[in-house]
C-alpha cells in the first residue's frame, strides 16, 4: 500500500493577534521561527513541537504527516 500524498501548504495562525497566513512548508528544512505578518511577533514552536507548523499550522510538517521524527540531524 502506498503512502498518502504529503500536504505542503499550511495556514499559520498567530496566537498573539489572530493573523492567518498560508505558507508552503519546506521538505528539507524546519521553520523554528516565523515572524507574524500582522503584529510582527516572532513565533517559536511550543514545548514538545518540532516547528511552527506543528504548533500554529492547520497541517503539521511533512515528516509528522507520516509519523516520522522531524528535524533530526
Amino acid at each position: 500500500m502506498s503512502n498518502p500524498a504529503v500536504t505542503l501548504e499550511s495556514t499559520l495562525t498567530c496566537p498573539h493577534c489572530g493573523q492567518q497566513a498560508n505558507e508552503l512548508m519546506p521538505t528539507d528544512a524546519c521553520w523554528f521561527f516565523y515572524r507574524c505578518v500582522g503584529c510582527g511577533e516572532t513565533l517559536r514552536p511550543l514545548e514538545g513541537d518540532c516547528c511552527v507548523f506543528c504548533s500554529y499550522g492547520t497541517v503539521p510538517c511533512p515528516p509528522r504527516q507520516h509519523d516520522k521524527v522531524c528535524c533530526e540531524e
